[in-house]
Formats: structure tokens, C-alpha cells, sequence
């Protein structure tokens, strides 16, 4: 494992940081391709790339100092340190990510469209980094391929982040050759929400168990029931997708 790419006295530089800014980066840059494609403008797109990116690091960074104020004000930096990326977080920048679309009046179907080559893209991204990092451990394994962390120890264990990246690649590959102004607008997102879900769906199965409780008696893993909502959110993309067409016809 490589979790400092750096460290020179007492500066880290971590490796799923470098990770994901480099895959957000090229996230940003395939939307140029993307939104060409799909007759965007390249510009805007890029501009709505990137107020999401810095929506959901000033909303999360936001919400986690408001409900950790005195520890904020005794360990300012520290505490901004933390990771901080929540649900409630997401869905505040999906609501600011809406209200951005609206205002600058890009069409929000067909603006997922282009981003879902770029969000699997980052995916697979953050992915290298877990791996790098030693994090998402997988269960024990005897495959050839199997790692330890740390390494050099027993037991060796299912490369989980290498299983996500890979998938994320070929996800992206996928949509890429899926992408098409003569789709229907948002069938692309859909299907990126539908595949992808599966995917981390089924990668849980090679995941150790999450071991706190979770709702319903801890009926499914958490990031099954994410999984179970990608999919619910691709059912209900591709079914707005359809009205939209009936009503242009």
C-alpha cells in the first residue's frame, strides 16, 4: 500500500487525494468530449462540472463545522482534515446543482447524459485510491491476485478497489459507445445509474461486512440499499425520458 505519494518531514501528501483530484480533473476534461457529442455547449458543461465539485466541497465542509462548532473552533484545521461527503451533503448539491441548471438553462436530461462517462470515469479513479490507501478491504481469499494489508500477512484479500476500478473502466468504455444525439435524453444517465448500481451491488459480496447496524435489521448492507437506489433513480430517469419524447411527438 501507498497511502503518501509525499512526505517530506511533516507534509503528507496523500495518495487518494492526488487520486481524485486527477480524476475529477479528467472527469472535467471528458465533459468537453461528452457535451460535444451530445450538441452542448463544452463550456457551460465544464462550467457545471465544476460548480458541483465545489458545491459538494463547501456544502459537506459547511455542514460538518455547523454540527461540530466547538470542535471546529478548539482544531480548526484539523477538523477540516476530516472527511466530510454525506447524504445529506449529496442531495444539497444535487438540490444547488439543480438550481444551477435551471438558472444558466441547460437541459437537465440530456446534461446527465454527458456527465455519466465523467462521474464513472472519477469512479474509477477514487477506486485506485482506496486501493492505494488500504481501504475497502475485501474477504479472505486464496486467488492468486489476493493482497494483505498490510502486506506480507495472512489473510490475503479479495483486491475490492481493483474490482471497482476495473468495472468502472469498462462502464465507461461502455457509455462512451452508448453516447448518442440520437438517444433519447437521458437514457444514457439511466443507464449509467442501472449498471453501475448493479455493479456495486454485486461487489458487495466480495466486501467485508459493514459492522454497524443498519435500517431494517440489517437486512442489507448500506451500500446495497445505495446500489437499490441507483437503480430506483435509473427506472424513474428513463420513464421522464419516455414522457418527454411523447410529448415532443
Amino acid at each position: 500500500m501507498h497511502p503518501y505519494i509525499l512526505h517530506f518531514g511533516s507534509i503528507f501528501l496523500p495518495t487518494f487525494g492526488v487520486l481524485a483530484a486527477a480524476g475529477l480533473m479528467a472527469a472535467l476534461s471528458l465533459s468537453l468530449h461528452t457535451s460535444a457529442t451530445l450538441a452542448l455547449e463544452p463550456e457551460k458543461i465544464w462550467n457545471a462540472g465544476l460548480f458541483t465539485i465545489l458545491a459538494a466541497f463547501v456544502l459537506s465542509r459547511l455542514i460538518l463545522v455547523v454540527t461540530n462548532l466547538s470542535n471546529f473552533l478548539t482544531y480548526p484545521l484539523l477538523l477540516l482534515t476530516v472527511p466530510s461527503l454525506t447524504a445529506f451533503g449529496l442531495l444539497l448539491t444535487g438540490l444547488a446543482t439543480l438550481l444551477y441548471l435551471r438558472l444558466r438553462r441547460l437541459p437537465l436530461l440530456s446534461t446527465l447524459d454527458a456527465w455519466a462517462p465523467c462521474a464513472t470515469l472519477a469512479w474509477a479513479f477514487l477506486a485506485l485510491g482506496h486501493f492505494a490507501q488500504g481501504t475497502d478491504p475485501g474477504l479472505p481469499t486464496g486467488l492468486p491476485w489476493g493482497f494483505a494489508i498490510p502486506p506480507d500477512t495472512a489473510p490475503r484479500l479479495h483486491p475490492v478497489p481493483l474490482y471497482t476500478a476495473l468495472g468502472a473502466v469498462l462502464i465507461t468504455i461502455g457509455l462512451l459507445r452508448h453516447l448518442s444525439p440520437r438517444r433519447r435524453p437521458g437514457e444514457t444517465a439511466a443507464t449509467a445509474l442501472a449498471v453501475a448500481g448493479v455493479a456495486q451491488f454485486l461487489l458487495t459480496f466480495f466486501r467485508q461486512p459493514n459492522p454497524y447496524p443498519v435500517p431494517l435489521g440489517n437486512l442489507l448492507d448500506p451500500i446495497q440499499w445505495i446500489s437499490l437506489g441507483m437503480i430506483v433513480a435509473a427506472g424513474l430517469i428513463s420513464l421522464q425520458s419516455r414522457k418527454l419524447v411523447t410529448h415532443a411527438v
